[in-house]
């Protein structure tokens, strides 16, 4: 009842969020904009959304091979536990209701607690390695070819998100490294949380790090997957990143934007996002948008790409997620 109740809330949170910022977008141009999109060619549209589909799909058969156990779970299974992952995500502050959920559902299909932990725990660490290969191809392709030079401020901060990430990734592979070296860290994490005066968090910090530490001596055991379910995961980031290309095609301009440029304009958005508390990363993910999309697009059709691309990407994962969901619970 209590999750019920926390699920309301956040929604509604998200719902006055999203009013403001519909506001904020279409108040100064709301006629280039309404022409924008009452005019857009459908058939890119639905591209854009296939697009999505297989950018969750791919995520969800990352995840299914982790599990690897066709008894337990389908890959249609998966795909929807990534549906739902992504609604619990999206209502979430910085994304942190997704993982428990997760973990919630695998239990559901007979997976034990500590299997459907360690699962969980694998599929973070691919994407967390995805998220940083993608933002090392974006830093390096804007560092040689420079096409944000109006957003100085903004880049700062996608390089900050960039080294955050990467910092993650070595405390990831410092874990891996030895039973020693993770008891080390959480050790040390725990004397952060009492300088900080953060109280009963010692247990918790301590099964985090023996979590992390599990989940890289199961992958550890089959290099092979980890190739795969890395591999897939930055497929998935991909397809995710390119869905203003076609939403723009849908606007009838094939000319400001190419495969490269979307590409690390929504790699650097995305990184922006993790700074963001609010659920979804609302007002931040909007900004980076028109300031690093505005280099390539006019304002008119701009803020008409920005709607419909937040749509696909977020508030349609959302609802998604929230139907099947509310699906499941009825059938329970």
């Amino acid at each position: 009842m209590n999750i019920l109740k926390e699920i309301k809330k956040n929604t509604i949170v998200l719902l006055l969020i999203t009013i403001i910022v519909l506001y904020v977008i279409l108040k100064d141009d709301w006629l280039n904009i309404s022409k924008a999109l009452t005019t857009m060619d459908v058939k890119y549209l639905i591209l854009a959304i296939i697009v999505f589909l297989i950018s969750v799909s791919l995520k969800g058969i990352a995840n299914y091979l982790i599990v690897n156990d066709k008894k337990k779970i389908t890959v249609r299974e998966a795909i929807k536990h990534n549906l739902i992952t992504q609604f619990f995500n999206g209502i979430t502050p910085f994304s942190t209701g997704g993982q428990p959920m997760e973990i919630y559902m695998l239990t559901e299909h007979d997976i034990s607690l500590p299997k459907a932990t360690n699962y969980t725990v694998q599929s973070f660490i691919f994407y967390q390695i995805a998220l940083v290969i993608c933002g090392a191809l974006a830093v390096t392709y804007n560092f040689i070819f420079k096409i944000f030079p109006k957003v100085t401020l903004l880049k700062y901060l996608v390089l900050l998100g960039f080294a955050i990430n990467i910092f993650v990734v070595v405390i990831l592979l410092l874990v891996a490294n030895s039973k020693k070296t993770t008891q080390k860290l959480s050790n040390l994490c725990k004397k952060v949380c009492k300088k900080l005066k953060i109280n009963g968090k010692d247990e918790e910090i301590e099964t985090k790090f023996e979590d992390l530490y599990n989940g890289f001596k199961e992958l550890s055991k089959n290099k092979k997957l980890s190739i795969i379910g890395i591999f897939l995961n930055i497929l998935s980031l991909g397809f995710l990143y390119l869905i203003p290309l076609f939403v723009l095609f849908s606007m009838g301009d094939f000319t400001s934007l190419n495969v490269a440029d979307t590409i690390t304009a929504s790699a650097y958005i995305y990184l922006i996002g993790a700074f963001v508390p609010i659920p979804g990363a609302s007002g931040g993910i909007e900004y980076g948008f028109t300031q690093f999309y505005g280099n390539f697009i006019k304002a008119g059709t701009l803020s008409a790409v920005l709607l419909i691309w937040r749509f696909i990407t977020y508030y349609l994962g959302v609802i998604m997620g929230a139907l099947i969901f509310s699906l499941e619970k009825k059938v329970k």
